[in-house]
């Protein structure tokens, strides 16, 4: 099993930053893809960034510019650095990656339990 725990969400005034973290543990022989995701109240979850186990990014237009998504494979840990938060940014974000548990196995999709992002003066 696979466990996938994020943290550094938060209240922050609208043009703040903050940084979340993920970090995987239990059984991992290789994480693919890493990416963060976010929902909104009423609003179905998006993809907000996600990069590739050799380090390619892609992002939502939405936060192009103000995010920034990092990874390091030595600590299958994910971060997303968020600068010039605005109020439509505020959701829960959760983590997610796509891991192969032994070799030869296929990769199966985990999430995190997810973390509350405020944006709001």
């Amino acid at each position: 099993q696979v466990q996938l725990v994020e943290s550094g969400g938060g209240l922050v005034q609208p043009g703040g930053s903050l940084r979340l973290s993920c970090a995987a543990s239990g059984r991992i022989f290789r994480i693919n893809d890493m990416g963060w995701y976010r929902q909104a109240p009423g609003r179905q979850r998006e993809l907000v960034a996600a990069i590739t186990s050799g380090g390619s990014t892609n992002y939502a237009d939405s936060v192009k510019g103000r995010f920034t998504i990092s990874r390091d494979n030595a600590k299958n840990t994910v971060y997303l650095q968020m600068n010039s938060l605005k109020p439509e940014d505020t959701a829960v974000y959760y983590c997610n990656a796509d891991v192969h548990s032994r070799v030869g196995a296929r990769s199966y999709d985990y999430w995190g339990q997810g973390t509350q992002v405020t944006v709001s003066s």
